[in-house]
């Protein structure tokens, strides 16, 4: 599908207009609503599931909130199917949500290395496409690391609690970014022949026989870059949901594919939303808590799908109603 994207209908580098990441956005969640109800149905396939043992010890193993008392095994495989639904389209939620903070920090970049608006997808396709791979290996590892190490969940919930409260200090403070002086600037100076004059689409070019690198491909290393720290908070969060490495991945997945065109869709309006960072600073803190309390209170995955979506909903709101004038992204 992103080949489609990029190798069809996006050949030529052009901006990327409203009415087009309007129909884009639908399409990407339309196709995440899809695969929700493919989980719904057919879950139990991710696993390979043959018999009511088998389905237990996964239960048991990622801590499905299930009760495994039972030996009807089509009950027992309707109710994991049903959570696993349930897990995927509240983890989906979570990263899709905090995705838009990602797009304050991109558009920062882009303002930042004054790029022209005609090249912005293309930056944004070959970034999320380093983000699905970087992504795969974190999760599954991060999952490896669950199994071996309970405790981890522990400092995943610290970690996100902490970032919370952070996120929450910080939700007013301009930020700006130093081209010049940036760590992967410096970084890409150091191991790369650097063309800061190319203004054109390629990230490589040569001269003189020898091989440069633009602009472009610096940017780009930089999203990269953006999308690594910003990993390190979204997928503990979604392991505070569920702890099945595919349902992580699976949820991961679908809110990336569908960020580009997220961000084309409200990069002009993102600002308007003034009080979705409290939103997701408290979001944070909700799912930090619920991590470190989970051996001694777990919290149903229709519940943590209700809250979720309750603080979003009304951090929305809150900011359509009281919209702050002084809340500006680009000066």
């Amino acid at each position: 599908m992103l080949f489609l994207d990029i190798g069809v209908f996006n050949k030529e580098a052009k901006e990327v207009g409203f009415k087009s990441a309007l129909y884009w956005t639908i399409g990407w969640v339309s196709l995440s609503l899809i695969f929700w109800g493919v989980i719904y149905l057919f879950g139990d396939h991710i696993h390979s599931i043959n018999n009511i043992d088998e389905l237990k010890e996964l239960i048991t193993k990622y801590n499905h909130p299930i009760d495994i008392s039972t030996d009807n095994y089509e009950y027992l495989l309707g109710k994991y199917r049903q959570n696993l639904g349930l897990e995927y389209i509240t983890g989906y939620l979570i990263e899709y949500a905090l995705s838009v903070d990602n797009i304050f920090v991109i558009l920062m970049v882009f303002y930042s290395f004054g790029l022209e608006k005609k090249y912005y997808h293309k930056v944004l396709f070959w970034g999320i496409l380093g983000a699905i791979i970087m992504r795969f290996l974190f999760i599954f590892m991060s999952s490896a690391l669950i199994q071996q190490f309970s405790w981890v969940l522990y400092g995943f919930g610290l970690l996100l609690v902490f970032t919370g409260v952070k996120m929450f200090i910080d939700r007013n403070k301009k930020e700006k970014i130093d081209t010049g002086n940036h760590k992967i600037v410096l970084l890409a100076s150091k191991l790369f022949r650097v063309d800061k004059n190319y203004r054109g689409s390629s990230f490589f070019i040569k001269k003189d026989g020898k091989l440069y690198v633009t602009t472009l491909f610096v940017i780009l290393l930089v999203i990269e870059f953006t999308d690594v720290i910003f990993a390190v908070d979204s997928v503990p969060a979604i392991f505070s949901i569920t702890q099945d490495p595919y349902i992580v991945y699976f949820s991961n997945i679908f809110a990336i594919i569908g960020l580009r065109s997220l961000f084309f869709l409200v990069q002009n309006i993102v600002e308007k939303f003034s009080y979705l960072k409290v939103g997701l600073s408290v979001l944070l803190v909700f799912i930090g808590v619920k991590m470190l309390i989970h051996d001694v209170y777990q919290i149903s995955t229709m519940h943590s799908l209700i809250i979720v979506l309750s603080i979003l909903v009304i951090s929305i709101i809150l900011s359509l109603l009281f919209p702050r004038r002084d809340h500006i992204l680009n000066d």
